[in-house]
């Protein structure tokens, strides 16, 4: 994580040639040309068939969510309350919470976010807290826009059957204050499915059995006007089914190597690859091995390992070698030099970007911006 003083430095280079492998490391690079054509591939695909509103618990940025919705998107999502409570300050506004809340707080919070975002919608699966929410909206004289969310075989939140989404909906109709706005499904545990064929007809058999709940919830009268779900790794078949009329895709913006990994030459894999973590090699004395600045606390773990992008370490192999420290096997016939670049590519970017303060934005070689991560580590 970038320190203030390397933060001042870092921004003391902006706009010079060359500065962005002079940058203290371990840094967050973003490619703001790569990023850019991402935005508009997705939201060329979305056109006219669905809405968009991209996933931002993958960068946690007001300026990413800026560009996002200047390119279409009808807001963005987040995941935790924190989340939302750093981009809504940050201006941004159109924004679903996609996590059902239990906390005692959590009302007061909802309702502080709806006042200044009249098109702020959060997800509930349980009657107590929207009992809870129902009251707090209530007394402040205000409506809420509530989603249903429904599980579709992930089995970590949302109402588990049509007869338990009826029920919730029915008690949602009690509350003046509360306007059920329709129904959330996602399917994370599809995501990284390899094989579209296979990732297709997982996604169907949720699918299926949301269109099940949609279809009884109309029935009895209740208004589903937004069917909303699906990520970066099921757009292709999200698309196809037909279901969903809004899209939460996150991860496109910058590709890490889970994704990549698992989509390969598919539709939902034809994205660029924009986010990388600059290092550099601090220690070259053991033969095998080179030592580089960036270890467990420069990259999420629950991926694939990094993978050096930078010539002459393309063919080389990351391990971590501690806290503060990776190892890269030392490419044969080349001469290494202390304080040489290497640039790494994220395993999974969205829990990368959360150890940062900072995106050193580049064009080329150069740092053109240093933009703050809004909601780094708003974890509550």
């Amino acid at each position: 994580m970038t320190t203030r003083p390397a933060a001042a430095l870092a921004r003391a280079m902006v706009g010079e040639p060359g500065s962005r492998y002079r940058l203290p490391t371990p840094a967050l690079i973003v490619d703001e040309a790569k990023l850019d054509a991402n935005i508009a591939a997705m939201a060329a695909r979305a056109r006219g068939r669905v809405a968009l509103r991209p996933h931002a618990k993958t960068h946690k940025s007001a300026w990413i969510a800026g560009k996002q919705i200047a390119r279409g998107a009808v807001g963005v999502c987040c995941a935790k309350l924190g989340e939302v409570e750093a981009l809504s300050a940050a201006g941004v506004r159109g924004i679903l919470l996609t996590s059902p809340l239990a906390d005692v707080t959590a009302p007061t919070r909802l309702c502080e976010i709806a006042r200044v975002d009249p098109d702020f919608r959060c997800v509930v699966d349980h009657p107590e807290p929207v009992t809870a929410l129902a009251l707090e909206a209530a007394r402040r004289d205000m409506r809420m826009a509530v989603v249903i969310d429904v599980d579709v075989g992930l089995m970590r939140t949302g109402v588990a059957s049509s007869s338990e989404a009826l029920a919730l909906a029915a008690h949602i109709a009690r509350f003046p204050s509360l306007t059920l706005a329709g129904v959330q499904g996602y399917g994370g545990h599809w995501q990284h499915i390899v094989g579209y064929a296979a990732r297709r007809d997982a996604v169907r058999a949720g699918m299926t059995r949301l269109a099940s709940v949609v279809d009884g919830m109309r029935d009895n009268g209740h208004r589903v006007e937004l069917v909303t779900g699906g990520g970066t790794g099921t757009v292709q078949a999200d698309l196809e089914l037909g279901v969903l009329n809004e899209l939460q895709p996150g991860s496109y913006v910058f590709m890490d190597a889970q994704y990549i990994d698992a989509l390969g030459e598919d539709a939902d894999g034809a994205f660029a690859t924009g986010l990388w973590v600059s290092s550099q090699v601090v220690s070259a004395n053991a033969e095998p091995i080179l030592t580089i600045d960036a270890g467990l606390k420069a990259f999420a773990t629950d991926g694939p390992a990094p993978r050096p992008v930078t010539a002459p370490f393309t063919d080389s192999t990351y391990a971590f070698f501690g806290d503060e420290h990776g190892a890269i096997t030392r490419p044969l016939g080349t001469e290494v030099r202390l304080g040489d670049r290497i640039e790494l590519l994220t395993p999974h970017c969205d829990p990368t970007v959360d150890r940062y303060d900072h995106y050193h934005v580049v064009h080329g070689d150069t740092v053109v911006a240093i933009i703050p991560i809004d909601a780094a580590r708003a974890s509550r």
